[in-house]
């Protein structure tokens, strides 16, 4: 039953893929090879970089759009975004290593990423022995694809995510609605969702439901 939900759902994708073959892929540019960090982002790479589509032809970085709340006498919050332009380190490792540097034993962290692909296995090594040996730091990952979900080593990671705390979930149009008017460079106009955003946000979240729940 799992394994027919799973391809209901995989189907809704492809049919979404097939009536967008002809879009027009941005090109593969192999550099410069840096992280890129920023608080708002073209709404052109939004828009191409977050479509919840299966296939990511021209897809081949991530996005990374995270928020931090830093709980203390203050409560502070910081908002941004990471782009990983084909390095070794991909956008989850950076945002620890470039981003949330001054991590304060002392104080408890809410931090939520909203990220066009899901981690990759390695990734999702590093989080969860991130998230272990930060037990005051909360962390949400909102996610617009998954990548090679069917792997079982993508499975197993995302599973070790949800052991470690972290809380996965599938962007759907409040959250894509959000990332609009805080991550991007819109210049006033509304966030235009495409026709399958929803059936494709619900295909995505059975999957991921259906692998978290055989964890």
């Amino acid at each position: 039953m799992a394994e027919k939900k799973a391809e209901e759902a995989t189907s809704q994708i492809n049919n979404e893929e097939t009536a967008e073959g002809q879009e027009n892929v941005e090109e593969t540019d192999l550099g410069p090879f840096v992280i890129i960090i920023g608080q708002q982002m073209p709404s052109s790479f939004f828009m191409f970089q977050f479509k919840n589509v299966e296939y990511s032809s021209g897809r081949n970085k991530t996005f990374l759009c995270y928020s931090v709340e830093e709980e203390g006498a203050e409560c502070r919050k910081t908002e941004g975004y990471v782009e990983d332009e084909h390095t070794t380190m991909h956008a989850e490792e950076a945002f620890f290593t470039d981003v949330f540097k001054g991590c304060d034993g002392k104080l408890k962290y809410s931090i939520i990423w909203y990220v066009s692909s899901s981690p990759c296995a390695p990734c999702a090594s590093k989080i969860v022995a991130y998230l272990k040996q930060s037990p005051n730091v909360c962390l949400t990952i909102f996610i617009a694809r998954l990548f090679m979900w069917e792997e079982p080593e993508i499975q197993q990671g995302l599973k070790l995510l949800k052991a470690a705390g972290c809380r996965l979930r599938i962007m759907k149009a409040p959250e894509y609605n959000y990332c609009w008017n805080t991550y991007v460079e819109n210049e006033g106009e509304p966030f235009a969702p495409w026709e399958d955003l929803p059936t494709s946000s619900s295909a995505y979240e059975r999957i991921l439901n259906d692998i978290l729940q055989h964890a």
